[in-house]
């Protein structure tokens, strides 16, 4: 990098690295840039979706990982989820409040391409895409979309 005589080029070389951290790795959804503020928020919706009266907290932090496996990420998102009334978390158990579950008819969207479920890893001709206030979620395979909306349990 050309030095411009500031002495910043060092910390201009960071920025632009924090900046392109996880951006192969973590979901894009609406076309927006990864950021902190956006997984979050998926990860909030998410949870805002789930059809189990109660869960182990490694299945939430599984469903969470279809976002982020950032574990800062995962437990800014299990505490903001618990401080804003999505969840209840008590000695490992997770509790969502909310009814509100996606509907497959409205919520999830097929397309047809080359994929990698975001779940499992495996290979997809037809990849299945949560659609939620905060973004869109996926590509998953069809077994992995029910697990993750909680359809099919392992």
């Amino acid at each position: 990098m050309a030095r411009d005589g500031s002495g910043n080029e060092h910390e201009r070389e960071r920025e632009q690295r924090e900046r392109t951290d996880n951006t192969e790795t973590e979901p894009q959804h609406r076309g927006q840039p990864n950021n902190h503020d956006d997984r979050v928020e998926l990860g909030l919706a998410l949870l805002e979706r789930l059809e189990h009266d109660s869960l182990s907290l490694a299945d939430v932090v599984d469903r969470i990982e279809t976002v982020t496996t950032d574990p800062t990420i995962t437990r800014t998102i299990l505490d903001e989820a618990e401080l804003r009334g999505i969840i209840d978390r008590e000695n490992g158990i997770v509790r969502p409040k909310s009814r509100q579950y996606v509907r497959f008819e409205q919520d999830v969207i097929t397309k047809d391409g080359e994929f990698s479920c975001r779940r499992c890893g495996c290979g997809l001709s037809t990849g299945y895409f949560i659609t939620l206030d905060a973004g869109e979620l996926g590509p998953f395979g069809s077994s992995c979309i029910r697990k993750v909306t909680g359809r099919e349990t392992d």
